[in-house]
């Protein structure tokens, strides 16, 4: 099912209205709105309507963007072939279960995810155009930024201090890295149309050597990514694969890569960037966008399926996501490349949440770019830098030790048609 970017704030409001309207006629208090438990459930509407699966979000009234509620908490789900929202607000009255949670006393807050689909009763009778989701939340005391009708701006939840806290403190060892199938965070691998992989080893000074080959059957990737996943000193290959799998090779010393390692199912909505964003912990860790503009940090538990997921921010929708030290103050930042080709920074905190600050566009047209990797190490000990894969298969290398991107340098061409992993 592909989600439509159609603007949603007209049917957003005509919900609230409807809803208020409703609980008016029955002599109720009007429930407000706020932004942040909107978040919430436009992030769920988004969800069910990808997968084409009506469901309610299991323990929502837990997630950080619920704002703690303390006095009830509801959830309501309508899907519809048209795009008639008022109608949603009607099924809900007939329904006995959802009219109960519409006239709850308790509610005061209420947020309204509404998310447009592709689909058609004429040609896809079991595929819908129109998917709402509201959750309603009670509280003593009504939050910050709670607002009298659909507006406002998202809160951060709480930082996660525990997902970043490290199983282990440890440095990884020092290992010879000379026949291994990457040699250097400040290699490029690609991978080619038949899920062939290839290194590039750095030379220095944004220059390479001879491609090697070091893998074979990695089709059916959405990203390919290199990270030293298991801090044994060798870097390893982790795919994100297009059926959702989320898989980790483990590098070895002697060259090659072990059987892969299954991190997790059902990941194929999200865009991913693997690193150090815990400034506390030596492991990488996953940062993942989803549809919405959620942002969400994932623990490393190893070899092992993924297990810990904390809602760290929100932000705008994106296309792609990358994570490297932009501002060059020994933090990890992510930078994501918007729909209309802006480049957006996130500054990292450290901490589990990126800074609460204003999020500058840093540069623009860079959906002309299929991938960005950070590396390190390009132009010597210590430097940091983003390599970008344009659409016309040149490949450029921006310095970042600046603190800021520089004049790109072109790397190579001929790269039409392969991937870079990122």
């Amino acid at each position: 099912m592909a989600l439509l970017p159609d603007s949603n704030a007209a049917a957003i409001l005509t919900v609230f209205n409807a809803i208020n309207s409703y609980r008016a006629s029955l002599g109720l208090a009007p429930v407000k709105y706020h932004a942040t438990v909107a978040s919430l459930a436009q992030e769920w509407s988004n969800n069910i309507a990808t997968r084409e699966v009506i469901q309610h979000r299991p323990n929502f009234w837990t997630d950080p963007r619920a704002l703690n509620p303390n006095n009830g908490a509801g959830e309501v789900i309508a899907v519809r072939w048209d795009r008639d929202a008022a109608q949603l607000v009607e099924w809900w009255k007939q329904s006995p279960g959802h009219d109960a949670l519409l006239r709850d006393p308790r509610f005061n807050v209420m947020g309204i995810g509404i998310t447009y689909t592709d689909g058609n009763w004429q040609t896809t009778p079991n595929r819908y155009t129109i998917w709402g989701v509201v959750n309603f939340f009670g509280y003593t005391t009504l939050p910050a930024g709670t607002t009298t009708r659909p507006g406002g701006t998202v809160t951060p939840p709480t930082d996660p201090v525990a997902v970043c806290e490290p199983d282990n403190k440890y440095q990884p060892p020092t290992v010879n890295l000379s026949a291994a199938s990457i040699s250097s965070a400040a290699d490029l691998v690609s991978v080619g149309p038949d899920g062939t992989v290839y290194s590039y080893p750095s030379r220095g000074n944004a220059k390479y050597g001879a491609v090697k080959k070091i893998g074979v059957g990695f089709t059916g990737l959405k990203e390919l990514f290199v990270s030293d996943w298991d801090r044994d000193g060798v870097f390893d290959l982790i795919a994100q694969r297009t059926d959702g799998a989320l898989l980790v090779y483990p590098g070895r010393a002697s060259g090659g890569f072990g059987s892969p390692g299954v991190l997790g199912q059902g990941w194929q909505s999200l865009n991913l960037a693997i690193g150090n964003w815990c400034a506390n912990n030596r492991l990488p860790q996953i940062v993942a966008m989803d549809a919405s503009g959620g942002l969400w940090l994932y623990r490393n538990a190893g070899l092992t399926f993924i297990r810990s997921q904390a809602a760290i921010g929100t932000g705008n929708k994106a296309v792609r996501l990358s994570m490297v030290d932009y501002n060059a103050d020994g933090l990890q930042d992510l930078l994501t490349v918007e729909p209309n080709g802006y480049l957006r920074l996130y500054r990292g905190s450290g901490l589990g949440t990126p800074k609460q600050e204003a999020r500058p566009v840093v540069g623009a047209a860079w959906t002309d770019y299929s991938a960005l990797r950070a590396l390190q190490g390009v132009n010597g000990p210590g430097t940091t830098g983003v390599a970008g894969l344009g659409t016309n298969g040149v490949l450029e290398y921006w310095d970042l030790t600046s603190g800021k991107l520089t004049t790109p340098v072109t790397v190579g061409g001929g790269w039409a048609g392969f991937r870079l992993a990122q």
